[in-house]
């Protein structure tokens, strides 16, 4: 069984919660809900172009990979802490951990890994994206890349202040 002190439980719960109502969204992006022209201020989102050498900097997770099965998940991640037949939550460390979402074919159709604020190295812009992203004032970073190639976006956030929390998602398109 693994031992979490109380703070980072907490923490920890709070993202799962947080995380799941997020991604929640995710059926509805599934299903059409959302359009593929999202009202993204300027900057903020682009499309890859058609070029072969455009390709995500991003592409898996610890070897998980969009369209994936879920045993396959396990066999990369172990088995989850929290899970059901759409997603499971997996807590990879006291400071990180990924919400796996599967489609209705039982594969991977979306990632989203949280590192906390804690967290001592999280990945940056230019090693997900594969291009720096200039932070708003304040620190905050949000941008996504639509990779239709791939059949996927990649979409990195961070909070502002100095406690940041790093999001970093991938999404069956």
């Amino acid at each position: 069984m693994i031992e979490i002190r109380k703070p980072q439980f907490s923490f920890f719960f709070s993202i799962v919660i947080a995380v799941s109502l997020v991604l929640g969204a995710s059926t509805r992006i599934q299903a059409g809900a959302f359009s593929s022209d999202i009202n993204t201020p300027s900057g903020q989102e682009k499309v890859a172009g058609i070029d072969p050498a455009t390709e995500p900097a991003f592409k898996d997770y610890k070897g998980v990979r969009i369209g994936m099965s879920a045993d396959e998940v396990a066999e990369k991640l172990g088995e989850p802490a929290v899970k059901d037949e759409n997603e499971g939550v997996f807590l990879i460390s006291d400071v990180e951990m990924v919400q796996v979402l599967y489609d209705k074919a039982g594969g991977v159709s979306a990632l989203s890994i949280t590192y906390s604020a804690e967290h001592t190295n999280p990945p940056t812009p230019l090693a997900i994206l594969g291009e720096d992203v200039t932070a708003d004032a304040d620190g905050r970073i949000y941008k996504l890349i639509r990779y239709p190639e791939s059949g996927y976006w990649v979409a990195y956030s961070r909070t502002d202040g100095a406690a940041a929390v790093v999001s970093v998602t991938i999404n069956k398109m």
